[in-house]
């Protein structure tokens, strides 16, 4: 989504938040009237939150909403420039559910990729990600999408964890291939 997009898509949704400030206070804007058509609690967070998340994008990361009224639903392309993955594309999908920002957005990378903290079939061990934890780094209501942004991009990164995979077999083959390219050669081919 373009600068452009975005601030369509922003204005879209902050002129149904106006509408149904509108109808709470008796001032009709000439939009309907209904309670079917109040926004959300999730959508007037995700509206300052997919401001602040595409003032503050990693630079190896692209956001885009397939639908400009749904910034609950959409798509993350992570390209690291550093590191075991440096020069893929790696697309996430990220569905933030109607009790956020209680429970954490749902994620999955719908990139088939060999990586100890991302299964094959897409799932992410990434703590923050978690509703419960013991360790207290899972989900919080303090943490917002930019967090999460942050935290799917440093999978590639800081965050690259062999000592507590998802994937076991992705582990155990880079500790069996330490050699210097020999894990990359492998994940890239």
């Amino acid at each position: 989504m373009n600068e452009r997009e975005s601030e369509e898509a922003m204005l879209t949704l902050a002129s149904k938040l106006k509408r149904d400030e509108g109808v709470k206070t008796g001032r009709s804007t000439g939009g309907p009237s209904d309670s079917s058509h109040r926004v959300s609690i999730r959508d007037r967070l995700l509206i300052k939150e997919v401001a602040e998340l595409e003032a503050n994008l990693p630079s190896t990361c692209k956001a885009s909403f397939p639908d400009e009224n749904k910034l609950h639903h959409f798509r993350l392309a992570v390209s690291p420039d550093e590191g075991y993955y440096q020069s893929g594309k790696f697309q996430f999908e990220i569905d933030v559910p109607e009790a956020y920002n209680m429970v954490p957005p749902k994620v999955k990378c719908l990139t088939r990729i060999w990586h100890p903290n991302i299964a094959e079939t897409g799932e992410i061990c990434l703590s923050l990600l978690r509703e419960h934890s013991i360790d207290g780094t899972g989900w919080a209501p303090t943490r917002t999408l930019k967090d999460v942004v942050w935290g799917l991009s440093s999978l590639f990164t800081d965050l690259l964890n062999f000592d507590d995979p998802l994937n076991i077999d992705a582990a155990e083959h880079h500790l069996r291939d330490k050699l210097a390219g020999g894990f990359i050669q492998t994940v890239l081919c």
